[in-house]
């Protein structure tokens, strides 16, 4: 059975599962509960393309009602994660552009950022090799990236004759990496080496680049078996309190929790401890 996503109403997805979907401009699989997304042109570094950019922003807000998917690995074929935009598909096209044109590419890539943000499934990123431009904000915006020491990471617009605020590295860096060296990375586009990448936080930890696929893979499988619902609150709360002071941060995690206590999986939690087994969770 194949599955399409349409934008006929883009805050309702058109379906709750995800198991069988076949993307066009990307490999996708699913097993284990975790999907595995594959940009898959490796001949030219996997860059994206119009039509990638939208498959992959539209299959993200549709994360958000598929119940069968607990987990995402966001990952590139042949040794590298992404270069960025197409330079033939994409950015020869753009310097013919309007500027209402442009204004609708820059707010679809925007799109993309956002829609990984907020699906309530963690991602994953498994980085290998380069990871440019638009690639590089794409492992920005996952949850969590295991890298390799060939991984070299570059926000490398100002390189191209553009700012350095794009898909909202200028939030996002920052808070990830600590201002300037965000600051240094937006503009100088220098490459960002994977030590660097570890000892600065954007790399939670790197791998040989033969057991990256199982450690990324690992790593999901061990939050899909987790309490989804409330991982899925975890993180809708790392993205809200940005914007929040202490106290409403506070009053906001009150209320998050309480609502997380009225699970089963909290309750299969102290069943399971009351009698010294492992809690199965269902994310209910």
């Amino acid at each position: 059975m194949k599955h399409y996503i349409t934008d006929a109403n883009p805050m309702r997805p058109q379906f709750d599962a995800l198991a069988r979907y076949e993307a066009q401009h990307f490999a996708y699989a699913f097993e284990d509960g975790v999907a595995t997304l594959t940009l898959n042109r490796p001949e030219r570094k996997n860059p994206l393309s119009f039509a990638s950019y939208a498959e992959l922003r539209n299959l993200f807000r549709a994360l958000g009602s598929a119940t069968d998917v607990k987990a995402v690995v966001l990952t590139g074929a042949g040794g590298n994660f992404c270069s960025g935009g197409d330079v033939h598909e994409i950015i020869g096209p753009l310097t013919r552009m309007s500027m209402p044109e442009l204004l609708e590419f820059t707010r679809m890539t925007g799109d993309l950022i956002k829609a990984m943000r907020l699906c309530p499934q963690p991602i994953v990123a498994a980085v290998d090799g380069i990871c440019a431009g638009a690639g590089a904000m794409m492992a920005l915006a996952a949850d969590l990236r295991l890298g390799t020491a060939q991984a070299k990471t570059a926000f490398l617009f100002t390189r191209v004759g553009l700012a350095g605020a794009d898909m909202g590295a200028c939030a996002l860096l920052p808070r990830l990496i600590g201002q300037g060296r965000a600051s240094e990375l937006l503009l100088t586009g220098r490459t960002m080496t994977a030590q660097e990448g570890l000892q600065w936080g954007f790399f939670n930890a790197l791998h040989d680049p033969e057991a990256l696929p199982g450690a990324a893979h690992q790593l999901a499988r061990t939050l899909a078996s987790g309490p989804t619902f409330a991982h899925g609150m975890t993180k809708t709360m790392l993205h809200q309190e940005w914007a929040m002071t202490l106290d409403q941060a506070i009053e906001a995690e009150a209320q998050a929790q309480a609502i997380c206590m009225q699970t089963q999986d909290f309750k299969r939690a102290y069943d399971a401890f009351a009698a010294k087994q492992t809690p199965v969770f269902k994310g209910d």
